[in-house]
């Protein structure tokens, strides 16, 4: 059976990282929806486009082409753009690109169609609540502030980025308020997403409760 799972939550909580880990232990297939916002913002900074302008980053639609490649390698437009979508500047940024009702419309419907046929693991800020309202499994996976900005932190300098802790924990702050005061599919939990706190787990932790969740579900559904 087709198996939808949607893994929610603030910024730098480690979705990705457990989606990723989730879903290749299961053998499923990890949608990072996140990178697709993130390609949109990148694209808008290159074309000299101010992210914050709404209208000017909505006329980009036409030219997105957003391609998910096996080993989380993500094109735009043909082009490799791994490495580009995480730097500092686009991060920043990527917020106000999200709050877009448009992309969020564009990329939601991509999101959608790519979770039809097979097994997924889906990661963002409203995926339970609105991309996929009715996946099978939904977490809405937190940590405090101090904890995602530590780790961010850690996570920079290991790629040799230069940066602040305090900016970071800012930055962060910054990020939750857009995230879930804007208009359209606001950062909320799900009614029926279970809640993880990860501020004091590992990883593996992490990734064993999530699959315990789904087997139990695929079990309930199975009877």
């Amino acid at each position: 059976m087709v198996m939808t799972v949607a893994i929610d939550g603030p910024a730098a909580a480690g979705k990705s990282t457990i989606a990723k880990e989730v879903a290749k232990r299961l053998g499923y297939v990890y949608i990072d929806t996140g990178a697709m916002y993130r390609c949109v913002t990148l694209l808008a900074l290159k074309k000299g486009i101010d992210p914050k302008d709404e209208k000017a980053v909505e006329t980009l639609i036409p030219e997105i082409q957003i391609d998910m490649k096996p080993n989380h390698v993500i094109f735009l437009n043909g082009e490799d753009v791994s490495e580009a979508i995480r730097t500092r500047e686009v991060a920043d940024n990527v917020s106000y690109v999200a709050s877009y009702k448009k992309i969020r419309l564009f990329l939601v419907e991509i999101q959608r169609k790519l979770a039809q046929n097979v097994s997924i693991v889906m990661d963002g800020r409203d995926i339970g609540t609105y991309v996929l309202p009715n996946a099978n499994v939904k977490i809405f996976q937190i940590a405090t502030v101090e904890t995602r900005a530590q780790r961010r932190y850690k996570e920079n300098l290991e790629k040799g980025i230069s940066c602040s802790l305090e900016d970071i924990k800012e930055e962060l702050e910054k990020r939750d308020y857009i995230d879930s005061h804007r208009s359209f599919a606001p950062l909320s939990k799900a009614e029926d997403a279970i809640e993880i706190d990860t501020s004091f787990m590992t990883i593996n932790e992490v990734v064993s409760e999530v699959i315990r969740i789904v087997h139990n579900k695929m079990e309930n559904i199975n009877g």
